[in-house]
């Protein structure tokens, strides 16, 4: 599956979740928009409630790209 699918599939399914980098936390809409086009074709897969890693050449998981937190109402 790509990044894309993956945060498609978590804006239809209205999860009340945010996706944190190093950086910063993140809606699955804003990067939907933000992200370039190659990185949204990036093979991935889904950890639910934990994380979203990329997949490697090999077929791996490789790094870590997104943790997932639930949102609280202070977000």
């Amino acid at each position: 599956m790509r990044l894309k699918e993956i945060l498609k599939k978590i804006v239809e399914n209205k999860e009340s979740v945010l996706l944190s980098d190093k950086q910063q936390d993140w809606e699955a809409s804003v990067l939907l928009e933000k992200l370039s086009e190659p990185m949204l074709k990036t093979e991935a897969y889904l950890q639910p409630g934990l994380y979203i890693a990329e997949i490697d050449d090999g077929g791996y998981l490789g790094r870590v790209l997104y943790k997932i937190k639930q949102k609280t109402e202070e977000d």
